[in-house]
């Protein structure tokens, strides 16, 4: 990925798309508990396109 676009700041709004992935992986069975605790939680902390980018990027794209 671009570094420009992962230095990029995020806003609640692409964090909360996030946290509907992560919530829709957990409930597919791809993600554990533990898993999706972690994730949310770095989620929430979250200040960079990057940051958020590295939490998902092994879980299918059409789980968006």
């Amino acid at each position: 990925m671009d570094p420009a676009r992962r230095a990029l700041r995020v806003s609640d709004h692409d964090r909360e798309a996030v946290l509907r992935r992560l919530q829709r992986a957990v409930a597919e069975g791809r993600l554990t508990l533990s898993e999706f605790e972690e994730r949310t939680a770095a989620t929430v902390a979250a200040r960079t396109r990057g940051e958020l980018d590295d939490l998902t990027d092994d879980l299918p794209r059409d789980l968006w």
